[in-house]
C-alpha cells in the first residue's frame, strides 16, 4: 500500500510487550522470534529491527533500510557469540537516520545460507535461497509494515566475513534491489567461483555502490582477495573504474577478523553509503 503507515505501532507499548533486551538501545525491538522462512527454508528465524528516534514522532517521514546478517551480533552483547557491533548506539549518534533489519544467522546452517557457491571442505552454496527469502518475503513485509524508502538507492545490505561474501554476492545477483553494499572482511577464500561469477556479469546502468573494508591483521590473503575483486570490478565495469563514489576500499593496518573492528568501521561505512545531502 502507498499509505504512509499500514499499521499503527505504539513504540512504547511494543517495548513493554517484548521486554527490553540487555545492551540493546531503546530503538531496538525483536520484530519476530520465529519469522517463517518458508518456502525458502523449512525453518524460522529471529528478526530484529532498529527504528530511528524520529520514527515515532515524525509520522510522515520515510527511511532508508539496511539489511544486516548475523543479527545476534548487531545490537545486543547478551545474544552475540563474539561481541556486538553496537549498530544501535552508532546510529543513535550519527546524523543518518535509517531503519536496520537484523537477520539472525542460522547457527549450524550459517555456512549454507551465507555462501553462494559450495566449498569442497565446508559445503554451503544456498545463498540464493537465503537472499530470495530477504528480497521476496522479508523485504515486502518490512515495506508494508514500516515507513520505508523502498527504492534500490535507499536499500542497503551489509555483513562481515561470510556475511560480507553474501552481501557482495547480493550486489551482483540482486542489483535491482540493493543499491548500497557494505562488505566487511569478506570470505572470498571460500570459493573461487565468486570471481568467475563477477567476471561473467555485466551490471546494468549505475551499479550498486560498494564499500569494502578489511584489516591487515586478518588472514594473510584478506587484503589481496579484496584487491583482486576490486581490480576485477574496475576491469569489467566503467563506473567502478571512473567514479570513486561508486566503489571504495578501506584497508586498516590494525584490523582483525573480530566484532570490535567491524563495530569501529561501521559508522564510516554508513557515512559513505548514505552521504548527507
Amino acid at each position: 500500500s502507498n499509505s504512509p503507515q499500514s499499521i499503527d505501532i505504539s513504540v512504547e507499548q511494543w517495548s513493554d510487550t517484548f521486554g527490553r533486551v540487555h545492551t540493546a538501545s531503546n530503538q531496538v525491538y525483536i520484530l519476530d522470534t520465529n519469522f517463517s522462512m518458508w518456502n525458502y527454508f523449512p525453518r524460522t528465524r529471529r528478526i530484529w529491527i532498529y527504528l530511528p528516534r524520529s520514527y515515532s514522532t515524525d509520522l510522515n517521514r520515510r527511511y532508508p533500510v539496511v539489511y544486516a546478517h548475523d543479527g545476534q551480533n548487531l545490537f545486543d552483547v547478551s545474544t552475540s557469540f563474539s561481541g556486538e557491533w553496537g549498530i544501535d548506539e552508532s546510529l543513535d549518534t550519527l546524523s543518518q537516520e535509517l531503519i536496520v533489519i537484523g537477520i539472525d544467522n542460522g547457527g549450524s546452517e550459517r555456512i549454507n545460507e551465507l555462501t553462494p557457491f559450495s566449498n569442497t571442505n565446508y559445503g554451503g552454496g544456498q545463498a540464493d535461497n537465503y537472499l530470495n527469502f530477504i528480497v521476496e518475503k522479508l523485504r515486502p513485509y518490512i515495506n508494508s509494515h514500516f515507513r520505508t524508502k523502498p527504492e534500490r538507492e535507499n536499500t542497503a545490505i551489509l555483513g562481515s566475513s561470510l556475511g560480507g561474501l553474501c552481501s557482495f554476492y547480493a550486489a551482483v545477483r540482486h542489483e535491482d534491489t540493493f543499491g548500497l553494499i557494505g562488505v566487511f572482511s569478506p570470505s572470498f577464500w571460500f570459493t573461487n567461483d565468486i570471481y568467475t561469477y563477477v567476471q561473467n556479469h555485466r551490471f546494468k546502468n549505475s551499479p550498486p555502490r560498494l564499500y569494502f573494508v578489511g584489516g591487515q591483521l586478518e588472514s594473510s590473503t584478506m587484503i589481496s582477495d579484496i584487491q583482486r575483486m576490486v581490480n576485477l570490478l574496475k576491469n569489467t565495469t566503467k563506473e567502478y573504474r571512473d567514479d570513486k563514489n561508486q566503489l571504495t576500499m578501506i584497508v586498516a593496518a590494525d584490523g582483525q577478523h573480530q566484532e570490535w573492528f567491524w563495530k569501529r568501521e561501521f559508522p564510516n561505512s554508513i557515512k559513505w553509503l548514505f552521504p548527507l545531502s
